[in-house]
Parts: C-alpha cells; structure tokens; sequence
C-alpha cells in the first residue's frame, strides 16, 4: 500500500461579508481533514459529508491501492478572511469543533448586532436634521442602495442605513470591545464543544499567519549604500503562531485572548470599527474575570519594536487588507524546515470569493466614478484586489528548483552508489553497523569526498561556512531586538571576524578537503548538514524505496519514524530552551564580545554529543532491516556528501524540504460549476452594497454560507481526484459531488430556514444537473 500526503496551504483572501461564503469554504476543508483522519484511525465511519469524503478516500484505497491523508498545516488570512483562519487553524489543532463559527457568520455577523449601544438612534426622529441627509442618500435617483442591492432586499438594507446615518457620527457605528466579545464568545463555544482528536499527526507543525496593519506605524532601518543607514516607517504588522500538533485533544492553538487579538485586528475594517488597541483586549479579560498570563510575551513577539519603544500601548491595529490581503508570502516562508514523511502533493489553495472583479469595475465605464463608488472601492474593492502573480512567479520558480534538485539527485545517485561501495568493498554491507563503525565509515566517507571534489569543494565549503554564520547571526539578531540592527549583517561581520582570528580565514587543507579549523567548526556548528542528510534518507523512504514490492511496509515505517525521531533531536538544538535564558544578555553584548556568543551556541548546542546519539538510534534500526533496505540506506547515509558537495552551492532554497513542486489550485463560484453556471453574479450575495451585502441580510448571508460549503465540497473532491496516482474517472467523481451536494442540502435543512425557497431550489438543480449520474 503506497501512502502520499496531500497538504493544504489555505489562503483566505479578505472581503468584507464574503467572508461568510469564505466560512462554507473553509467548513469543508475542516470536515474532509476529520475525514481523512478518522480514515486513518480506523475509526467509525460518519455520517453526512464526512462519510461522503471518507467513501472517496476508501475507493482510491480500493482501486489504486494509495492512501492519501489530507493534511491542512498552514492556514493565513487577511480581515475577515483572516478570521476565518483563526477558527479553522483553532479546529484543527485542537480537534474541536468549527460549528459555534457558523452561528457567529449568520446569528451575529449582522448591523443590528454589530452597531455599538452607544452609536443606536435611540427613537425615530433621533437627529432630526439628518432626516433629509439620509433620505437624499438612499432614496435620490443613482442613490447607493438602488446602484447596488437587488430590490426584494432594498428595504431592509434602507432601514438599516438609515440606522447609520441618523446615528453616531464621525466615529466607527461597530462596537470594538463588542466585536472581541462576540469572537472570544465563539472561541470559548469551540472550546465547550465536542472535541475529537487534532486533525494533524502529532509533533506534525502548524503555521497560522494573518495581517494586520500598524496604522501610525514604526520606524524600522534600512540599510543603503548613502547613507549607510536610514529610517523608514513600516505599518506591516503580521501576527503568526508556529507550534506543533499536540498528541492530546482540546489544546488551543494559544491563549484565547491572543487568538482574539489576532480576529479582531486583521478584520478592524476602516471607518466600521474602531482600530484595536492592547486595551481593549485588556477590557476583555477583565469583563471575563480571566487572566492572559502571556501577554507580556505574546506583546513581546507580535510588535518587538514598540516594546523595545515602550509605546506598546499606544499601538493602533486595522484592518489588514490595507496593505496586504494575499498573504502568500507567509505561506511561502512556512514551507522551510517542513518534515516530510512520505510522498508529499503540496497544494497552495486560495479562496477567491469574487474573481469577477474586473468586469464589476468596469460596469457603467463610461460614466463618472460617483461619491459612494469612489470612496467604498478605495477602502473596500481596490486594496483587495491586487494581483497574485508576483506571489505566484515565487511560487513557480521554488518549484522548479525543487524539480531540478530532484532530478540532479537522481542523476547523481548511480555514480555515488559506485563511488560508496568501490570506497568500503561490497564486505561493508555484510558487517554488523554498530555505532562505532557508522561513525568511523561517515567520517571516512565525508573526507573522500571532500578530497575527490578538487576544486569544487572551495565554493561548497564557503557555502556552507557563509549560510551557517547567517543562520548563527540570525539566531543572535532575533534574541536581541533592543540592538536596533534592521537586519543581522553587521552581527555576521563581527562573526566573521572572530572565525577568521581563529585561524578560519581559509577552509581548505594543502592536500585538499576541509582544514581542520574548518572540521572542529562544521562539527560544531553545521547543524544544516545533518538534517539534510536525514530528509534525503527520508525521501528515498517515502518516494523511492515505498514502491519496492521486495521491502515490506512495516519496515519501512519502522525506518521512517526512526529518522523523525533522530531529526526531532536536532530540531531541539535551536528552541530557546537549549539556548537558555543567558543567551539573550550575550546577544545584546555580541558586537562588543563576539566569542562568548559563538562558544555559548556550541556548548549548549552539543551537535556532536547529539551524533552520537542519532547513530546509536540509526545502527539500532540498520541492525533490524532487511538486508536489501539496509544496504539502501547505508548507500544513501554514506554518500549524502558527494550529493550535498554537488548541490548545495546551487540551492537558493537550502531549508526547502517537500522536494517536489508546489500546485496552486483556487476555490471560487467560478471554479465550482457543477450545479449552476454564471459564477459570483449568479451565485452569491454579499456582493451588493459593495461587499457589505450580506451584514444586511440574514438571507444573504444563509445563502452565501450555503454556497461556500457547496463550492468547496466540489473543490474539495477535485483536489481529492487530481492526488490519486492515476486519474480518477470523472463519472466517479461527479457521483461523489452529487451524494456530497445532496448530503449538505440534508445538514443544512434546519438551520437555513430565511428564505424557504433556497435549499428547495438549489436540491432540484442538483437533481437536474447530477440526477442520473
């Protein structure tokens, strides 16, 4: 049975109400992850849209003999999309349940519900003299509500405008304390929800990212040519938690007060909210009777420079859709350092509520851009609409270089195979490989090629040199933020000083290979080669060695997850435990001493003391092997420095782990036309009102919400059907579309009851569409 992972990297786009759609997306994203996972426990199967998910996964199994196990690890977002991030990334880490967030989308999401107590028209003719304003607003010919609300729902959208109007002015209508209240109240409902195990392997790391942006900014440094250095200011402020699944149910992702912090930040719509400040999460605790016994640190983290500035109070945070809406980057970034058990089929999935935004802003072209267009599509429209493509040429061009890393390797591995076994004699593999000779056979091997590679070895050797000083001045810049370098290249300088008064200044030996000034510091420091190393030997496990009939499953997992566990030791040399808290008053001091630094990372850091322990844990696993796998492996452990003396000056992407290129696939009406043609316009409805739409209307939001869980089941099951080994036949794959559309009709019967004909109308499209399939 061959297994392959198919990892999620989610990218929720902002857009204002669309985020309700956003949410049905992401709900289906959660349920397939709960379906994979119990399909891979063994575990009962479930009823409703799960099943439908799990019956697709079991047939692959049944007909292709491959286990696929979906796993979305990496979740970013901006504004309301931003939220929908948070309660996803909360769902699957913890394994609770995302259901509460639905009631949020359609319960609460609403103007009514929104509107601060203080900024309500407290009776009818409440400022009277801004009757005829809000009568000439939504009721002049052209007026906002005609131009952009369909007319069975205009009066309702007038009375809550009229609302706005006559109520508080020049400050935001929405309750900010009120908006944190209602997003810890969902959070807290997850937590008080049936949990079920986390959806991700455990140890397996989750990234969650969202925007935010720092409206009266910080001065960050920029270094130039002239001057050397100068100031700039910098409203990024992006809010991300990296931690690994727990083996335990229920654990959240972080404290619910900083996963508040984050929803209402990223999603502070200019003008509709106030600008969230530290306080006001502060008050929201306080209004709890709770504690947030990290705040210090988490203040610490998220805005470094404002702590070090002793402004952090001071911090105003909008909306993060005003500078960056698609944040691909920060999944991009995520990718380094990811383990890979197996067979990995990286997706970068982005949800796109409204790709027809060009042709909805070239409506009425000819005309003059009026007063509501001009000042909503600046705020809302324009800012969240910037193309992807810079994002996306990043992302083709790292995977053509993990492509052509592939196929060097390939290429390489039948010479360095003879290389390996011409330099031990075919004897080496018949020998017991106890610790004390994979050391002495490693060491032997690592100087061969070192010598064999002439010439070569300069530019490896300054590679390697040059990218473990960035990584150790990096190490030393990020626990010392009170330096105020805009980056680590001046701690890098004074590294190289002091390496090169160590007699470092050149690292090769007379007779070729390292100097041995060169071999005391990679032992000591070259944390990169050794994990390297190991991912190789992973790879060839999970891609290579699987498809081999002669080597048994059981040993091949045995061999896996010895080489996690080794890798999980080497991982731990860069926690801030093992660096200890006197690393951070050496940091601050490095300009002025250097040397205690460098001695202060290898002492505590103790790489060779971990060797010996990886190949007491590696010789344990060789010893019960197979004889053809462990010569395999013996093959590969040996001669990974002949690959890396090949590959490493050429890598730009040196901690990029998955080896195989990234796919990028979008969720969007245009994308799902199973059941009805014509995309967004035919499709959704928090369109109109220039994106507020469905803060309006419960109906719109119910049929938004309904609409996203569609769109993303049949998304959901072409990612499925495009990760099987050979393509699954598309009659199969619209029968699974058709029971899973059927099956959410059923779930939703209840719940989405505003508007008794839309569940009605969709099932009998379903019917007429899919119904003899």
């Amino acid at each position: 049975m061959r297994h392959k992972e198919l990892r999620i990297a989610l990218v929720c786009y902002g857009g204002v109400s669309l985020a309700v759609y956003m949410h049905g997306v992401t709900k289906e994203v959660w349920k397939l992850a709960k379906a994979s996972q119990a399909y891979h426990a063994r575990a009962p199967r479930s009823e409703g849209v799960q099943g439908v998910y799990r019956d697709l996964l079991e047939q692959i199994e049944a007909n292709q003999g491959l286990k696929i196990r979906v796993l979305p690890d990496i979740l970013t977002g901006a504004s309301a999309g931003g939220i929908n991030a948070v309660f996803l990334a909360q769902a699957i880490h913890s394994g609770q349940s995302l259901e509460p967030l639905t009631d949020l989308w359609l319960d609460r999401a609403d103007v009514d519900r929104l509107v601060d107590p203080d900024a309500r028209p407290m009776w009818r003719f409440a400022k009277f003299w801004a009757q005829p304003v809000a009568s000439w607003l939504l009721k002049r010919p052209g007026n906002a509500v005609s131009e952009s609300v369909a007319p069975e729902t205009r009066r309702e959208v007038r009375r809550k405008v009229s609302a706005f109007v006559r109520g508080r002015w020049f400050e935001p209508p929405f309750s900010g304390l009120g908006f944190s209240k209602l997003l810890y109240s969902a959070l807290n409902s997850m937590k008080q929800s049936e949990v079920g195990e986390p959806l991700l392997p455990p140890g397996h790391p989750i990234d969650l990212f969202v925007t935010a942006t720092d409206f009266r900014g910080h001065l960050e440094l920029l270094r130039l040519n002239s001057p050397p250095v100068v100031e700039e200011s910098e409203h990024r402020m992006p809010i991300s938690f990296s931690v690994d699944t727990p083996r335990v149910p229920g654990k959240s992702i972080a404290d619910l007060h900083e996963l508040t912090f984050a929803a209402r930040a990223t999603a502070s719509f200019p003008g509709a909210f106030p600008p969230l400040q530290l306080s006001e999460i502060d008050a929201l605790a306080a209004h709890n009777a709770l504690a947030w016994p990290g705040r210090d640190e988490f203040c610490a983290r998220i805005m470094p420079v404002h702590i070090q500035q002793g402004d952090v109070e001071g911090v105003s945070l909008i909306d993060g859709s005003v500078l960056v809406n698609k944040p691909f980057g920060a999944a991009v970034d995520a990718l380094q350092g990811r383990p890979a058990q197996r067979e990995v089929d990286r997706r970068f999935v982005y949800i796109d509520p409204r790709p027809d935004r060009f042709s909805s802003l070239q409506l009425d072209a000819d005309k003059p851009v009026g007063f509501f267009t001009a000042i909503f599509g600046s705020i809302s429209t324009i800012p969240r609409e910037q193309p992807i493509r810079d994002n996306l040429e990043v992302i083709e061009q790292q995977s053509r270089e993990a492509e052509h890393l592939r196929r060097m390797i390939m290429s390489l591995r039948p010479e360095i195979e003879g290389a390996v076994e011409k330099l031990f004699g075919r004897t080496l593999f018949f020998d017991r490989p106890t610790p004390k000779r994979l050391s002495a056979w490693r060491n032997k091997a690592q100087q061969v090629a070192a010598e064999k590679a002439g010439f070569a070895f300069i530019s490896y050797g300054q590679a390697k040199f040059a990218g473990i000083v960035e990584k150790l001045a990096h190490l030393t810049h990020h626990a010392a933020p009170e330096l105020g370098f805009p980056d680590a290249d001046p701690i890098a300088l004074v590294f190289h000083a002091e390496l090169q008064r160590r007699g470092l200044e050149k690292l090769t030996s007379p007779s070729g290979g390292a100097s041995a000034e060169a071999i005391a510091f990679f032992r000591a420091h070259d944390l990169g080669f050794r994990v390297r190393r190991l991912r190789l030997l992973a790879r060839r496990l999970a891609r290579d060695w699987e498809a081999d009939p002669t080597i048994p499953d059981p040993s091949l997992e045995s061999a896996r997850d010895t080489i996690y566990k080794i890798l999980a030791l080497y991982f731990e040399q860069e926690t801030n435990e093992t660096l200890g808290s006197e690393f951070k008053a050496l940091a601050a001091n490095v300009m002025q001493d250097p040397a205690a630094v460098l001695d202060h990372l290898e002492q505590r850091r103790l790489l060779p003391e971990i060797d010996r322990q990886a190949e007491v844990m590696l010789a344990e696993s060789l010893e019960e092997m197979p004889k053809e796998l462990r010569r395999r492996m013996l093959l590969t452990y040996l001669g990974f420095p002949y690959y890396d003396i090949a590959t490493l000056p050429l890598m730009r992407h040196e901690g990029l782990t998955e080896f195989d290129p990234v796919k990028v696939d979008r969720i969007s009406p245009d994308d799902a036309r199973s059941i009805r043609e014509g995309g967004t316009k035919a499709t959704l409805r928090g369109t109109e009102f220039y994106n507020f739409g469905a803060f309006f209307s419960r109906a719109y939001r119910e049929n938004d919400y309904l609409w996203g869980r569609l769109h993303g089941a049949e998304r959901m099951i072409d990612l499925i059907c495009s990760t099987a080994e050979a393509p699954v036949p598309d009659p199969d794959c619209l029968r699974f579309k058709r029971k899973a559309f059927l099956t959410i009709l059923d779930e939703e019967q209840d719940r989405l009851t505003t508007d008794p004909n839309l569940l009605k109308t969709i099932r009998s499209e379903v019917l007429a569409k899919l119904g003899k399939v």
